[in-house]
Parts: structure tokens; C-alpha cells; sequence
């Protein structure tokens, strides 16, 4: 199984530790945070905008079309109700150069098969627990 490490910062800000790398995320000003990075909202977007992208580019590379500078735009609306969660995600993708309708439709379908979308269409299992300081299982 993959691992991803979430080490608090300082406030509301967290480092994302990722194969050695190091993601920070945290809240807006307006909402108390210091605005060091992202919120995971918008780092959840945003990993669904790179998957597209990389699926696309993937695509228009291994069919001789120029694919570098590809573009992919992730627009999205929170439902805040008693569950805030992202109700909708809008993504525009921009390709270096027009194309054609068969081109296009092609594209679309490489980028509605990437990984993360998938993962959104076929929920994952999602367990919680809660251990002690000391990594025991509390509940």
C-alpha cells in the first residue's frame, strides 16, 4: 500500500510528505489560516486537473500531436450544507493547437480514464482510526 505522511505545521497549516517531497497546505487569511498553500480542497481539485492533464498529454504525445503546453483548468462549487463536500467540478482542457472533432473526443476520453477521476466514479473504501501517541489503535 502507498503511503502519505500529514505532519502539522503551525495554525492550520500541514506539510503533505509524498516520496519525499514536501506538499504544504493550509487555510486562507479570511479563514484564519496564514495562506502558506493550498486548502486540501483545493489540492483535491487540483490533483483531479493534473491527472487530466497528464492523461492528456500522455494521449496527443502518443498520437504525433504536439502536446506541450497543454493546459487543464479545474473550476469547483463547495455545497456547504451539514456535509460541506465539492458538489461539482468543471475542467477545461486547452490543447497546445486546435483540433480536430475526432481528436478532441479522443482526448476527452483518455482524460475521463485517468486515475483519479476513476477514483471518484468507483468510491474508494475509506477507513479512520484514531491511534495513541504511541501508534496503538485507541478506537
Amino acid at each position: 500500500m502507498n503511503e502519505i505522511t500529514v505532519v502539522h505545521r503551525s495554525g492550520d497549516a500541514f506539510a503533505v510528505l509524498v516520496r519525499g517531497h514536501v506538499v504544504c497546505v493550509d487555510q486562507p487569511f479570511a479563514l484564519g489560516g496564514t495562506d502558506d498553500g493550498p486548502t486540501p480542497v483545493e489540492l483535491f481539485v487540483a490533483s483531479l486537473a493534473a491527472c487530466a492533464a497528464y492523461h492528456g498529454r500522455r494521449h496527443l504525445r502518443d498520437r504525433g500531436i504536439p502536446a506541450d503546453g497543454l493546459e487543464v483548468r479545474g473550476r469547483f462549487v463547495m455545497n456547504a450544507g451539514t456535509r460541506p463536500h465539492v458538489a461539482r467540478i468543471d475542467l477545461a482542457v486547452r490543447p497546445p493547437q486546435g483540433l480536430s472533432q475526432a481528436s478532441a473526443a479522443g482526448l476527452r476520453d483518455a482524460i475521463d480514464r485517468c486515475t483519479v477521476h476513476n477514483s471518484l466514479l468507483d468510491l474508494p473504501r475509506i477507513t479512520v482510526d484514531v491511534e495513541s501517541a504511541a501508534g496503538a489503535p485507541v478506537i
